[in-house]
C-alpha cells in the first residue's frame, strides 16, 4: 500500500515537473542557441571583415604606387627614367614588399630596378622573378592597373613566401610598354589573422575566386589544392555560397554542429578569407548551458523525490497504517485508536476510522454476547434477517428444549460457592457446545436451567424437532459420561432431566431498545418446562405434538398421561 501511494505521488508531482523542466530547457536551449550562433554570426563576419580590411590595407599600399606608375608611362610620351626609378624606389621601401620587378617592353631592364635590401622585416631578397600565375588571370574591378595576383609561392631566398603583384604598363593608346611585378610577404599580409589566433584554435585559409587554396592553416601540409575536393559537405556549401554572396556563414549538421564556417570576399584582390571552426567549441555556451540546466533538472527532480520521501512518504504511512488496521479489523483484532497526527483529510480520516472501530467493537460485543447463546453461524444468519436488529418478532412453529438439574438446590448446599460455580460451569460448558453442534439457539440461563429453541425459520418444522430430539439424547449421553468422571474425583453427580415440545411462540428481540434478548415467548415455553419438571435425571421427554412432527425414528420407550400446571388437559408424553 504505501509503494504504491508512493509510485502515484512520484507520478502525479514527477510526471508533470518532469515535463515542465523539459519544455522549459528545450524552448531555452532552442532560444540560446539561436541567439548564441546569431551572435557568433555577427562576430565571425566582424573578426573576418577586420582581417580582410587588414590584407586589403597592406596590398594598397603598392597598388597605389604601382597606379602611379603606370599612369606616370601612360601620361608621358616618353619614358622618364627617373620618374620610374623614383616610384619603383618607393615600392621597394613599403613594408612588406620583398622586391620589385620591373622591365621595358624592349626586355631592357629599367636603370632604377634594384633589390630590396635592409627591409624593415629583415626579408632577404628574391633573385628568382618567375611566379606561379592563376590558370584564369583576375582582373579586380577596383584594380585596374593590377593585372594578376599570383598564389603565394614560396621562395629560398626570401625564405618565406610571396604573393606577385603583376601589372602591365600601357601607354594611352594602349600599347604595352613595361611590366611590372612587386612581391609581397605572404606573412606580411596574414599577421593580423596570426594575431587574432585563428591559425591556433581555429582553421583558416584564403582561397582565390575559383575555390583554390592560396593559404590554409591545416590542408597544405596535406596537399590540398582545391576547396571542396575531399567532397566535405562544408567546404561545398561554403564554395557554393561564396559564388552568390561576398560574405556569410554556414552551419554544418548536428547539435551542435560538428563544424561551422565562415567567409569574407576582399576587396583589394579576388581572394576570399574563410573561417572553419568546430562547432562544439564555438556553441561551448549552448552546450554549457544544457549540462548546467540537466543538473539543475536533476537537482529539481533529486528535491521533489525527498519531497516526496518526507511529506508523501509521512502521508503514505499514515494510509497504509489505515489499511493494515483494517486487515486486523476484519479478522476482529481490535486495538488502540490510531494517532490522529494532523487536522489534515488524512486526520479526518483517521478520526472518523477510530470512531467506525469503536462503533465495530461495540457491535462486536454485542455479536458475541449474543453469540454466547447459539452457533456464530446462527448469530451471523439472524443478523442478517433485516428484522433481526428491531424489537418485536414473528410467530413461527419452533421446537423447544427445556433441561435441569435435579436436586441442584440440596447439591449446592453441600458444596461452597466455589466448587458450585465450577460443577455449573463443566456443566453449561457441556451442554452449550452441545446445543451449538445442532444449531440450537440459547435463549436463557435461570439457575440451574436452560432454555433452548431450534428455529427453523421460513423452513417446515419437522427439521427442526428432529434436531432437538438429537440435541437431547446427546445431552444427555455427554452428562452422563461426564457423571461418571465426576463420582471418580467424589464430587456430587448431576443428573438432568430434559423436555422437548414443539409449538407457536413468538420469535425475536425482547426487551427495550437499551436492553433487549433475541429469544422466544409462548405458552409453548411453559408447557416445555413443565415437561423438564416430569423428566428424571437421565430422562428425555417429548410431548405428543414434537413427536408426530419428528421425521426421523424416535425409539419411544414408554408413554404416560400427565397433567401439567397451568395446562387443563392431560398431555401425552413420550420418553425417548
Amino acid at each position: 500500500m504505501i509503494r504504491s501511494v508512493k509510485h502515484q505521488l512520484a507520478i502525479l508531482l514527477l510526471l508533470p515537473a518532469a515535463l515542465l523542466l523539459v519544455a522549459a530547457g528545450a524552448t531555452g536551449f532552442v532560444y540560446a542557441r539561436s541567439l548564441l550562433v546569431e551572435q557568433w554570426r555577427q562576430s565571425a563576419i566582424l573578426k573576418l571583415e577586420r582581417a580582410a580590411h587588414h590584407i586589403d590595407m597592406r596590398l594598397g599600399r603598392p597598388a597605389d604606387w604601382m597606379s602611379i606608375l603606370h599612369e606616370t608611362v601612360a601620361l608621358s610620351s616618353t619614358a622618364d627614367d627617373a620618374a620610374v626609378s623614383f616610384i619603383l624606389e618607393r615600392l621597394e621601401s613599403l613594408d612588406g614588399v620583398a622586391r620589385v620587378s620591373f622591365m621595358w617592353a624592349d626586355n631592357e631592364i629599367a636603370p632604377r630596378h634594384m633589390e630590396r635590401q635592409g627591409a624593415s622585416m629583415d626579408e632577404t631578397h628574391m633573385g628568382d622573378e618567375t611566379h606561379m600565375r592563376d590558370e584564369t588571370p583576375v582582373h579586380h574591378r577596383h584594380r585596374p592597373y593590377i593585372s594578376e595576383i599570383t598564389a603565394p609561392r614560396y621562395d629560398p631566398e626570401f625564405m618565406g613566401e610571396t604573393v606577385a603583384l603583376v601589372s602591365e604598363i600601357l601607354d594611352r593608346q594602349g600599347r604595352l610598354q613595361g611590366n611590372l611585378e612587386v612581391f609581397v610577404s605572404f606573412d606580411y599580409l596574414m599577421q593580423d589573422i596570426a594575431a587574432l589566433g585563428w591559425w591556433q584554435s581555429h582553421v583558416a585559409c584564403l582561397v582565390d575566386a575559383s575555390g583554390r587554396y592560396l593559404a590554409h592553416s591545416g590542408a597544405m601540409e596535406k596537399g590540398r589544392t582545391m576547396l571542396g575536393e575531399t567532397n566535405d559537405p562544408v567546404e561545398l556549401a561554403v564554395l557554393q555560397r561564396m559564388q552568390e554572396e561576398s560574405q556569410g556563414t554556414y552551419l554544418g549538421e548536428g547539435h551542435p554542429s560538428e563544424t561551422v564556417s565562415g567567409f569574407y570576399r576582399l576587396e583589394q584582390v579576388p581572394w576570399v578569407l574563410i573561417m572553419y571552426a568546430p562547432g562544439r567549441e564555438v556553441l561551448a555556451p549552448v552546450v554549457d548551458f544544457r549540462f548546467y540546466y540537466t543538473i539543475a533538472a536533476v537537482v529539481c527532480i533529486s528535491l521533489i523525490l525527498l519531497l516526496i520521501q518526507s511529506v508523501g512518504g509521512r502521508m503514505a504511512r499514515r494510509i497504509g497504517n489505515i489499511s493494515t488496521a483494517s486487515e486486523k479489523v476484519s479478522q476482529g483484532d481490535y486495538f488502540d485508536p490510531l494517532p490522529v497526527m494532523a487536522e489534515d483529510e488524512i486526520g479526518q480520516l483517521e478520526a472518523s476510522f477510530n470512531a467506525m472501530v469503536e462503533g465495530l467493537r461495540e457491535r462486536d460485543f454485542i455479536r458475541d454476547t449474543f453469540g454466547r447463546y447459539m452457533d456464530k453461524d446462527i448469530a451471523m444468519e439472524i443478523l442478517n434477517r433485516p428484522e433481526a436488529a428491531n424489537l418485536g418478532g414473528q410467530k413461527r412453529n419452533v421446537a423447544i428444549l427445556v433441561s435441569d438439574i435435579r436436586n441442584f438446590t440440596e447439591i449446592s448446599e453441600s458444596l461452597n460457592p466455589e466448587m458450585t460455580i465450577y460443577l455449573l460451569n463443566n456443566y453449561f460448558s457441556c451442554m452449550i457446545e452441545v446445543i451449538h453442534k445442532h444449531k440450537g439457539i440459547i435463549v436463557d440461563f435461570y439457575g440451574d436451567g436452560i432454555l433452548v429453541f431450534f428455529d427453523p425459520h421460513d423452513g417446515p418444522i419437522s427439521p427442526a424437532v428432529d434436531q432437538a430430539v438429537c440435541c437431547g439424547l446427546e445431552i444427555r449421553e455427554r452428562i452422563t459420561a461426564s457423571n461418571e468422571v465426576l463420582k471418580a474425583q467424589n464430587l456430587p453427580q448431576l443428573p438432568t432431566g430434559i423436555g422437548i415440545h414443539a409449538g407457536a411462540v413468538i420469535v425475536g428481540n425482547i426487551g427495550s431498545k437499551t436492553r433487549a434478548k433475541y429469544g422466544i415467548v409462548g405458552s409453548p415455553v411453559n408447557t416445555t418446562s413443565r415437561i423438564c419438571e416430569k423428566a428424571k435425571g437421565g430422562e428425555v421427554i417429548i410431548s405428543k405434538d414434537a413427536c408426530g412432527l419428528a421425521k426421523r425414528n424416535i425409539e419411544v420407550k414408554g408413554s404416560m398421561k400427565a397433567g401439567l400446571k397451568g395446562i387443563q388437559e392431560e398431555l401425552t408424553l413420550y420418553f425417548v
